[in-house]
């Protein structure tokens, strides 16, 4: 594997990273808590891309591709999950009410495992690798799926880590509770709202 194949397959990385869905949501949603539980997020999501990679290594992703009730479950529980997190996030805002002065703390362990899990039940970011991988490998083995796998994770990490940094210090400028709130309450209905939209849609394929 040559430094332009790596370059090549980092850059098509870069435009997957750069594109808006529920795991940059989800950075932004904990981003808004604080510096700490942003990037704990954005370091769940590149760890939770890895295990697509060991999952298209072994050879098991192809089941998506090729069974639609093996994708429509892990769709489901995907957006079971995305369901969850809204809605415990606007039930957790609802709780803090009115009177709180800042955004609901959230634990960076807790973020790091929502980030992890948001993208290990995305089944979009396993054809991502069955589609892609094999262009860049003449033999798909478990070692060169894996060298793709942490390239893609480091550039998740770090798009995902800078998202995580600009949006905390966003906030911290508008560091205003009635901002807070409604920004805690939007990103939390979107992450219920794709959580909607990936089981209804799981229900009509």
């Amino acid at each position: 594997m040559t430094a332009a194949t790596l370059l090549s397959f980092a850059g098509v990385c870069l435009l997957l990273a750069l594109m808006p869905g529920p795991d940059s949501f989800l950075v932004l949603r904990y981003s808004i808590g604080g510096i700490r539980p942003g990037v704990a997020a954005a370091i769940g999501v590149a760890i939770g891309s890895l295990f697509w990679a060991v999952v298209v290594a072994l050879g098991v992703a192809a089941l998506l591709e090729q069974s639609a009730s093996a994708y429509r479950v892990v769709k489901i529980a995907g957006g079971l999950y995305l369901l969850y997190l809204g809605v415990r996030a606007l039930l957790r805002r609802r709780a803090a009410g009115p009177a709180a002065t800042g955004p609901v703390a959230a634990s960076t362990g807790s973020a790091f495992g929502a980030g992890m899990l948001s993208c290990a039940l995305n089944p979009k970011m396993g054809l991502f690798y069955l589609a892609v991988v094999p262009q860049f490998l003449d033999q798909v083995t478990f070692g060169s799926a894996m060298t793709l796998g942490a390239v893609e994770a480091v550039v998740a990490l770090v798009v995902m880590g800078a998202f995580a940094v600009a949006a905390s210090r966003l906030v911290a400028l508008l560091r205003r509770p009635k901002v807070t709130q409604r920004l805690e309450t939007v990103s939390a209905g979107i992450l219920a709202a794709l959580g909607i939209g990936t089981l209804a849609s799981a229900g009509g394929s």
